[in-house]
């Protein structure tokens, strides 16, 4: 990370306290690259607290003087009409990523809103605060394909996926992932929402250990997949991810649909698009979604990919 490049950074988010969106996004990206100096650095609005994140120890200068530009951020009126309520910083090549605060109080799990709806958050306690803001457009398009289908939802987390379904009238959504806590907390987020948990099941399961399970409650319209790059113990994209494409004929309905997403900078769209063709040929490309403006990379491939097929009996 380069000091020169801070006033960029002071520049970009002067403007962008200006015109703030009345939900979480993401207001700087320096990991797509286009701010030379600025690549291991990211800003998030969470709904009135400010997040920095440092995704590599920056030398003791950088360091120093993103401190004081932030410091000096908080003196000027466009952050006091801002309504921002905490400024914070957290260093994620750290052990544990410890989170400062710099300005104001922290509230360890406040609510956000995004596309109208509601989600739970917590900061301070891992990498992650629970919504991967990069998603967002992927979350919209689940709602809009979601209305009276079964859906499942691999790798579910927070259950961001089955808020978006249910959202958009899903008639069933089934949620697996190994974490128990990320589902406790996505249960909530559907409590958030006012949303009839009956039409949901939460499964703390590894998958590769439960696909009987899985079959026993489908047939599907929509999967969505959305794995970690590596899951220490369980998963590694480049090792298991066609294990779970060459199933999903048999998880399928005849014209069901798969969202198959990968977040690797280093695994392009032909990984998913060839696999697919060689585990499950009757699955056909359809489209890449789009990702949201804020996230531009200087290379496409290295964004997130969020691809979607088509099951053709």
């Amino acid at each position: 990370m380069d000091l020169t490049a801070l006033p960029t950074l002071y520049a970009h988010l002067h403007s962008a306290l200006g015109e703030l969106p009345d939900e979480a996004r993401r207001l700087f990206h320096g990991r797509g690259r286009c701010w030379p100096g600025l690549e291991q650095l990211t800003v998030d609005w969470l709904d009135g607290q400010l997040l920095v994140s440092l995704f590599r120890e920056p030398e003791p200068a950088f360091l120093s003087g993103l401190h004081a530009l932030l410091q000096e951020l908080t003196g000027q009126d466009v952050w006091r009409s801002s309504g921002a309520r905490a400024l914070l910083l957290q260093h994620r090549s750290r052990e544990g990523s410890p989170l400062e605060v710099l300005w104001g109080t922290l509230e360890p799990e406040p609510r956000v809103r995004e596309q109208g709806l509601n989600y739970q958050l917590v900061l301070g306690r891992n990498q992650n605060h629970g919504l991967f803001l990069d998603m967002r457009y992927g979350r919209r398009w689940v709602r809009r394909q979601a209305k009276d289908k079964r859906v499942l939802n691999l790798f579910a987390y927070t259950c961001g996926f089955s808020v978006a379904a249910l959202a958009g009238g899903a008639k069933q959504v089934v949620n697996l992932d190994m974490a128990s806590s990320a589902l406790a907390r996505g249960r909530d987020n559907h409590r958030l929402n006012g949303h009839d948990l009956g039409k949901v099941t939460f499964l703390g399961h590894e998958l590769f250990k439960s696909w009987g399970k899985v079959r026993k409650l489908g047939l599907y319209e929509l999967i969505i997949i959305d794995p970690p790059s590596f899951q220490k113990g369980s998963f590694a994209l480049t090792r298991d991810y066609q294990k779970i494409l060459r199933r999903l004929p048999e998880l399928l309905t005849d014209n069901g649909r798969v969202l198959a997403c990968v977040n690797d900078p280093d695994i392009p769209c032909r990984f998913l698009i060839d696999g697919m063709a060689e585990q499950a040929p009757r699955l056909r490309f359809v489209e890449r979604l789009d990702n949201p403006p804020e996230f531009a990379d200087i290379d496409p491939e290295a964004g997130l990919k969020a691809l979607v097929f088509d099951h053709r009996a």
